[in-house]
């Protein structure tokens, strides 16, 4: 979301510059350290925060009397001290020290009323310089990630930096519409100036105010397909450019020159129509960004356009689609639902468990309307998604509540009818890990106990879908003991007049005291 966090720096964007000479570069001694040496204030008056840094206490000397500093003294170790100053109609600057110890830490403050025109950095300097101050940069869209907070990626020839908030043409932030406001198109040039920040690794400048707009000189105007979206068949499709540069080219991504190629170009004055065509997919859902340039002898412009082409859903163990990468292919997995994700209010969200792993369930939809619960055997649909590197399914679907599962006692177990596909949850204290005909075995067929009733567990493997290799060894893999209480999932069969629990799902166990 936007709003994610407060910048205190925006209002000193808007009505100052920060000058770039030596005497603001920040200085770093070992007794002090401070995370800007140089505080910018608005003339309409605000308040900016600095993080010390110090190895013994500390206090602040020569505050100018238009200046309050909180605090004005600390201990070491790391402090959060905030400048505050109040309006003033005439600029004001000055210059605070932080003695710790024999070290002084020079903090240059400054308020004005009058805004000079930064110099352009490049998107290297950028990245390599501090946060919290203030860039003017230009370069390139490449991509808009969100229209209404006017959040999109600027490149120029030495990088890229994403910008994270644009100010609309009053100076406003928030949820403005500012990319339509501008009419703010991929391959546009683009100057703005905004502070920097770091967030989560990304170098982004922040809630940046429009300088200029040089328009690119092609655009793409349409795709003849409806929403973006080529059917699981492919085919044809065009799309339709206006461009006043000399000639144009078309640049396919690597990744998808195996099915999406270039069948035509009709030039007709500022009018370009492309013809593409598309290979049936055999595979999930992909999408492919086509990119457009042209140019007028002296630079380079460039459009873009996405196409998406749905495909089968492809149905995968949950290892298989834990090694899978992020993105839109939809996968279909079938398994146990071993706990609800509590963190979830919205009560949507799962684990979901087979014999080749388990993964989170995040927010499927028609779940809650299955009435599908822990231990039930479930199938969804969805993409491969992550938080925080943590593997999820997300976008997902509810397609299936495969086998109801039923918790029962081994004496009640024993007593159904036999069928394959009714399942029943049975938990017992392992006997022996013995077969029927008293033999040890690699499969995990064994016996469990309540004191009183004996099951015989015709294979204990690793979770849904185990077959063949998959059945062996899981018993001694997860240090299945005698004594130890053992929870299955299965139906009820009889052979040879006994009575067995089948299909052999593991559900948990716990050791023996």
């Amino acid at each position: 979301m936007k709003l994610r966090y407060f910048i205190p720096m925006m209002a000193a964007v808007l009505t100052m510059m920060v000058s770039c000479s030596e005497d603001f570069e920040p200085t770093f001694l070992d007794a002090v350290r401070v995370s800007q040496s140089q505080v910018a204030l608005p003339a309409s008056g605000g308040s900016v925060e600095v993080t010390v840094n110090a190895k013994d206490a500390w206090t602040i000397a020569d505050i100018p009397e238009w200046l309050t500093v909180t605090p004005a003294q600390g201990q070491a170790g790391e402090t959060k001290v905030t400048f505050t100053a109040g309006a003033t109609t005439d600029t004001k600057n000055g210059t605070i020290y932080i003695n710790c110890g024999d070290k002084s830490q020079r903090i240059n403050v400054m308020q004005v009323t009058k805004k000079t025109a930064l110099p352009v950095s490049t998107c290297a300097e950028i990245i390599a310089g501090p946060d919290s101050k203030t860039y003017r940069a230009k370069g390139v869209v490449t991509r808009i990630a969100n229209t209404v907070y006017g959040n999109w990626y600027l490149q120029d020839e030495t990088g890229e930096v994403y910008i994270y908030g644009t100010l609309d043409k009053s100076g406003k932030d928030g949820q403005n519409n500012s990319i339509a406001a501008w009419g703010i198109e991929v391959g546009d040039i683009l100057t703005v100036e905004g502070p920097k920040t770091t967030y989560n690794g990304t170098v982004e400048l922040v809630n940046v105010e429009v300088i200029s707009i040089e328009k690119s000189l092609i655009k793409v105007d349409s795709l003849d397909i409806a929403n973006n979206t080529l059917p699981l068949e492919g085919g044809e499709f065009k799309a339709s450019l206006t461009n006043k540069g000399n000639g144009v080219n078309v640049n396919i991504p690597s990744d998808a020159q195996s099915w999406l190629h270039v069948k035509g170009i009709d030039i007709n004055g500022n009018a370009t129509v492309v013809t593409f065509l598309a290979d049936k997919n055999e595979g999930g859902d992909r999408s492919a960004t086509i990119n457009f340039t042209t140019t007028d002898g002296k630079k380079n412009y460039s459009s873009e356009a996405t196409v998406t082409q749905k495909g089968a859903i492809v149905e995968v163990s949950v290892a298989d689609f834990l090694a899978a990468e992020v993105g839109t292919t939809q996968y279909r997995i079938t398994g146990a639902i071993t706990e609800l994700y509590a963190s979830d209010k919205q009560g949507k969200s799962f684990y979901i468990q087979d014999f080749s792993g388990k993964t989170l369930v995040y927010r499927v939809e028609g779940f809650i309307e299955a009435g599908a619960k822990v231990g039930d055997i479930v199938t969804v649909v969805g993409q491969r998604g992550a938080y925080k590197d943590s593997p999820q399914l997300v976008s997902g679907n509810f397609e299936e509540l495969k086998y109801a599962v039923t918790e029962v006692s081994i004496a009640e177990f024993l007593a159904k009818e036999n069928s394959k596909t009714t399942y029943y949850m049975v938990t017992g204290t392992v006997k022996d890990l013995l077969s029927s005909d008293g033999k040890e075995n690699d499969y995990g067929n064994l016996h469990i106990t309540d004191g009183t009733n004996d099951l015989y567990v015709y294979g204990c493997y690793p979770g849904y879908g185990a077959s063949g290799d998959a059945r062996k060894g899981f018993v001694k893999a997860a240090n299945i003991e005698v004594g130890d209480r053992l929870t299955m999932i299965g139906y009820k069969d009889t052979y040879k007049d006994v009575i067995e629990l089948c299909g052999g799902i593991y559900f948990s166990h716990e050791k023996a005291e």
